[in-house]
């Protein structure tokens, strides 16, 4: 299995998504390793398919399905909660369904 959290700097909700993405793979998925994509330029975005950060992939699909479609870009990125609310970072479920 494969996990990647990619991010762009100037979005500040990345350390938040990495704790919570940690915390989930030591009870579920202990010492599988987090791959940090940093996405630097317009370029970049758009080479990756990146919709915002933080970005999460496991074996290549975001853990928020509805979300990965968006437009390339450096740029924060909005989850949609299974609650309807909406986030900076996805929500434990989600990561935590991404990585059954």
């Amino acid at each position: 299995m494969k996990v990647e959290l990619l991010f762009w700097r100037g979005c500040p909700s990345h350390p938040e998504a990495l704790e919570t993405l940690r915390a989930v793979l030591d009870e579920r998925r202990p010492r599988l390793p987090v791959e940090l994509v940093e996405v630097e330029t317009q370029a970049d975005a758009v080479r990756l398919a990146f919709p915002g950060s933080p970005t999460i992939r496991v074996d290549g699909r975001d853990v928020d399905p509805g979300g990965e479609g968006g437009r390339p870009s450096l740029t924060c990125r909005i989850y949609h909660l299974p609650d309807g609310r909406v986030s900076p970072v996805p929500s434990r479920e989600q990561l935590e369904e991404a990585v059954s």
